[in-house]
């Protein structure tokens, strides 16, 4: 064999192809029935409800090849509110306010509205991090891909002329993805567990801005996981004391000791973006500095 000769890198043809070929059959009884369907191409089947555990992979595996594919080496993930006004709009929650309890929910939403502002101006500072020698990308902004502080995340990368990365849930009322996210990096789930795995998969530092139950089970879990030892920590940024103080009693949990007093290092109360990223960059200097 001479040793310009070429051997092919695979001899089986492409599913694509095959799936072309499967549906160019002709009609009988016997090539119209379900059964008769590639397994990869039979909705009905992949719904199957003992087919959940392959779902799963899929949801696992679709996105990972998708950030692979677009170099995303780590993420600057944003956890926050879907309610929070644009400070541009807040006084509109006033004016549609009826009732003395709706006014006070909309003084406190309007309030905390400034949020969208710096939530927007740190990802404009992450997105301008380098390229590394390899030319992948590194804190690549990541946000649940809806509104409010999510979409002030995603607004912040495009400000810059950086991409973003929107990943979405399926739920019962619908939830677009803000216009902000790239396209291409606009990711839909179905799963709640597995759209929080790749939340953190390649999380390199964490902002949580004021929210609600999605933020919270968000934002606790990633202090539960960095707790238990189960992921190296990260730098984790709770935006607004104000808010999270009133919210959660921190000091209370140590002093019940269902937390130690170590855990309450876990992460860093911040208002500015700029001190934000500074926590951000000093964590990772420190880490490369004792390695």
């Amino acid at each position: 064999m001479s040793n310009d000769t070429r051997v092919p890198s695979r001899v089986f043809r492409p599913a694509q192809e095959e799936a072309e070929s499967a549906n160019t059959n002709s009609g009988t009884p016997q090539t119209e029935h379900p059964a008769y369907r590639l397994a990869f191409q039979d909705m009905d089947f992949l719904l199957r409800e003992d087919l959940r555990p392959v779902r799963f992979q899929l949801e696992l595996l679709k996105p990972q090849l998708i950030l692979d594919a677009a170099k995303i080496a780590s993420t600057f993930v944003v956890y926050g509110s879907a309610r929070i006004p644009e400070p541009s709009k807040a006084q509109a929650l006033l004016e549609l306010a009826d009732t003395p309890q709706q006014k006070l929910i909309a003084e406190r939403l309007i309030a905390k509205s400034h949020y969208y502002d710096v939530a927007r101006e740190l990802a404009q500072i992450v997105s301008n991090f380098p390229l590394d020698e390899a030319g992948k990308r590194h804190f690549v902004v990541c946000s649940g891909g809806g509104p409010s502080i999510m979409e002030a995340a995603n607004r912040g990368a495009q400000d810059v002329g950086a991409d973003s990365v929107g990943l979405n849930i399926v739920l019962p009322h619908e939830q677009a993805p803000n216009p902000y996210v790239t396209p291409g990096l606009s990711l839909q789930f179905h799963y709640f567990a597995l759209r929080k795995m790749h939340f953190l998969l390649h999380a390199r530092a964490v902002a949580v801005f004021p929210g609600g139950f999605g933020t919270f089970d968000e934002s606790f879990e990633l202090l539960t996981l960095i707790q238990t030892g189960k992921i190296d920590p990260i730098p984790v940024l709770f935006y607004g004391k104000e808010f999270w103080q009133r919210v959660v009693n921190f000091e209370a949990l140590c002093e019940e000791g269902v937390i130690g007093p170590r855990d309450l290092e876990l992460f860093h109360f911040v208002e500015t973006a700029e001190e934000g990223w500074e926590i951000v960059q000093d964590f990772w200097r420190d880490k490369e500095a004792k390695s």
